[in-house]
């Protein structure tokens, strides 16, 4: 089934194509914006996939255009897709603060007034556009890895984490790591889901971690200046994996903040990690 898209822009990249596509969301109830990096592989058939997931207050373009990750996607000839953060537009649901509503979609499906109409990015990010890109891009629905930056780290973990047996790979730069317990997810977590605690274990990556695991190694990088580490909470999250046992590198890397200047730094090592084990 070929699903319907509008093409927004198309650059060359690195001998590849960066593209910015729009389409009709049946998850969100709202145009949805994506961009994906095809590397020159992609020419020749079909190429492994990394999702990435953004944090607060981004859309598709923040990690597009600073994560500096085309340049080693052509290398390994893997391809790339950003997602936006949340649905927008007139009447979806939004709030002042930067951190709820429109950019800040927290990769869950809102159950909770005013949010449940449009904010439905769980099911949007792992089954709505995975059936519209491998339906009309050149991309290996058997190879896929996820990773992401701040919610968007918490967002790969839980979903890797969920989905084992589709992700093959996971990663994570600076994850909110235990947002039951931050005030990066308890606010978030109440106005989405409710005050029933069960629903918010599922978008936990330091529970899940202690309930399941990853069946793979996880690589995860947290700056250790990071202005946000009362809130990303990374301990929780180390402690868990090493209470499991859980294969894997935590990294805390010296000097280096929450911006995209850290994420640049490692995007090399993450896009290795993931297309070495991606095929």
């Amino acid at each position: 089934m070929t699903l319907a898209y509008e093409t927004v822009s198309e650059n060359r990249s690195f001998g590849g194509i960066q593209g910015v596509y729009r389409h009709q969301s049946q998850a969100t109830g709202t145009p949805m914006t994506f961009a994906i990096y095809l590397p020159p592989d992609a020419r020749h058939g079909k190429v492994p996939v990394l999702w990435y997931l953004s944090g607060l207050t981004c859309t598709h373009e923040n990690a597009m255009t600073k994560a500096g990750a085309q340049e080693w996607a052509a290398e390994y000839g893997i391809a790339v897709i950003f997602p936006d953060t949340s649905p927008r537009g007139e009447g979806v649901a939004n709030d002042e603060a930067y951190d709820l509503g429109q950019g800040a979609g927290f990769y869950v499906d809102a159950t909770e007034a005013p949010w449940a109409p449009h904010f439905r990015m769980w099911h949007y990010v792992t089954h709505e556009l995975p059936e519209l890109v491998f339906n009309n891009f050149p991309l290996d629905r058997e190879a896929q890895g996820i990773t992401g930056h701040s919610m968007g780290g918490h967002g790969a973990l839980t979903i890797a984490m969920t989905f084992p047996e589709r992700y093959r790979s996971v990663s994570a730069f600076s994850p909110i790591a235990n947002p039951s317990e931050s005030d990066w997810g308890r606010k978030q977590f109440t106005a989405y889901l409710g005050d029933d605690k069960a629903a918010w274990k599922k978008h936990d990556s330091t529970l899940l971690m202690r309930e399941k695991g990853y069946p793979g190694e996880v690589l995860i990088d947290q700056g250790a200046s990071d202005q946000f580490l009362d809130l990303l909470k990374p301990e929780a999250l180390a402690h868990a994996m090493a209470e499991r046992r859980q294969p894997g590198s935590f990294r805390m890397q010296q000097g280096y903040d929450h911006s995209y200047f850290f994420v640049q730094t490692f995007m090399a090592d993450h896009i290795r990690w993931h297309a070495e084990r991606l095929g």
